[in-house]
């Protein structure tokens, strides 16, 4: 898996990810993420777009990260995954606890509201 940021305006990352999310490759998710939740309020929209797989060490990643996002205020969503992940979202229950969007930028539209 391949995790890059980007930042867009001055108060939301879009985190890229790339390949397949498991086991071998969560550690890559947890660093990145630990350094974006260094900002004071993290906003983080996570581009699932190229995303093929995801297991559920990936999934408790995000799940830990947002308990410590919504503690400061922030927020965390998904953007354009794919038919499998959308359909692993949705019977995991993590459509009730993320918002996920079809494209990064609608999820960045949705945060100026």
């Amino acid at each position: 898996m391949q995790a890059t940021v980007t930042d867009h305006r001055s108060d939301v990352a879009v985190l890229h990810l790339r390949g397949e999310l498991d086991a071998d490759t969560s550690d890559q998710l947890r660093s990145t993420l630990a350094e974006l939740l260094q900002r004071p309020v993290p906003r983080i929209v996570v581009d699932l777009t190229d995303l093929k797989f995801c297991d559920s060490v990936g999934l408790s990643a995000f799940i830990t990260a947002k308990q410590v996002i919504a503690d400061r205020g922030g927020w965390l969503s998904f953007a354009g995954p794919n038919p499998f992940l959308l359909r692993l979202l949705e019977t995991v229950g993590l459509s009730r606890y993320f918002a996920i969007f079809p494209e990064v930028e609608d999820a960045i539209a949705a945060a100026q509201l």
